[in-house]
């Protein structure tokens, strides 16, 4: 792919409002599209669309970006809460200003391009972007945050077991739509709980898509240097030889589910990753040690079964062993099975 400079992108966000191509679903191609049964996805709106704000917009939103409108800060990119004239609740993105790197800046151009195409109700849609003073995406504000900030705070009581499971359907259902619903296959490679965000009743939507990658039909997976994304959530065949397809968004979902399971970090604080925690466990048939104390007895054993099979699934170390998010959300297979018989992964 080539470099894109900022001026090209301001040509590309030229019309205030610019509509997208209609989503068009298809079975995909891969190694198991014989045996992948299709989900019927919730009809959407088939015509995403974005606008293009002025940099006088988003500084009134945000008072000047104040460090009192300040949300989260990443490696390379800030985020703001802020709200439009008329009420409206949004987030800005930004590229910190200290960001010299002329590829995190392509990654974040990447990122626009990627996103600008989805539209589905379990993946944070781009509600607008802004090319001038610097690089800014807008997005509607997550009023609840992310899965981690809710699942890991100590000053908040235990999220239910409704709420988690309602979290994992979801996040399935988004991460299956960006590997077969897409007119162009999309690879996350950063799917964890702080960056699945949360609506005003806990819809979970997959965001942050700077690591993402467009996997065209006729491949069967890219070959990635150097190697991002965050550890204990990284597949073997990734963090070894730089194998990137949808199997490797697979494998992070297995940890999410873990994660979501047992109200477990992913990664502890003798640096063990909950996946290798787990393994024991479930080889051993005892999935309902997984299961977050806090809870006590108040969850649904068969639906924390169904999300225990298919984390033990998820991150099996082949990847020609782990399912497909089709698999995992058709019916008769992980999350509906009614059969919980783990073999050694």
């Amino acid at each position: 792919m080539k470099y894109l400079r900022t001026n090209s992108l301001k040509r590309l966000f030229s019309l205030k409002r610019r509509s997208l191509e209609d989503i068009v679903y298809t079975d995909g191609e891969g190694r198991n599209s014989e045996n992948t049964k299709i989900v019927q996805e919730p009809k959407l709106s088939p015509r995403p669309s974005w606008k293009c704000f002025s940099f006088e917009e988003i500084s009134d939103a945000t008072n000047g970006f104040s460090q009192e409108n300040l949300v989260g800060r990443g490696g390379y990119a800030e985020v703001y809460k802020g709200v439009l004239c008329g009420g409206e609740e949004i987030a800005i993105k930004r590229l910190t200003k200290t960001c010299r790197d002329e590829r995190k800046e392509k990654d974040f151009l990447t990122e626009i391009g990627t996103i600008g195409h989805v539209c589905h109700p379990n993946v944070l849609s781009l509600l607008g972007c802004c090319t001038d003073n610097g690089l800014y995406l807008i997005f509607h504000f997550s009023s609840r945050g992310s899965v981690a900030s809710l699942l890991h705070d100590e000053n908040l009581p235990a999220m239910d077991w409704k709420t988690r499971y309602k979290i994992a359907i979801g996040t399935a259902r988004g991460l299956h739509y960006l590997h077969k619903g897409c007119q162009r296959r999309i690879i996350h490679r950063d799917i964890k709980s702080s960056n699945i965000l949360l609506t005003a009743d806990f819809e979970p939507l997959i965001s942050d898509f700077g690591l993402a990658k467009w996997l065209p039909s006729q491949w069967t997976h890219h070959s990635i240097a150097p190697i991002e994304g965050t550890f204990g959530h990284l597949a073997p065949e990734y963090y070894t030889h730089g194998i990137v397809d949808e199997k490797t968004d697979v494998f992070a979902f297995g940890v999410f589910l873990l994660e979501i399971i047992s109200g477990r970090k992913p990664v502890d604080n003798s640096h063990q990753s909950i996946h290798i925690w787990a393994k024991p466990i479930l080889n051993q048939g005892e999935i309902e040690k997984l299961v977050d104390p806090r809870l006590g007895e108040t969850y649904d054993a068969t639906q924390q079964k169904r999300l225990g099979f298919a984390a033990s699934l998820c991150i099996r170390a082949s990847s020609t062993w782990r399912p497909t998010m089709s698999e995992l959300t058709g019916r008769g297979t992980s999350f509906q099975s009614p059969k919980i018989q783990v073999s050694a992964i």
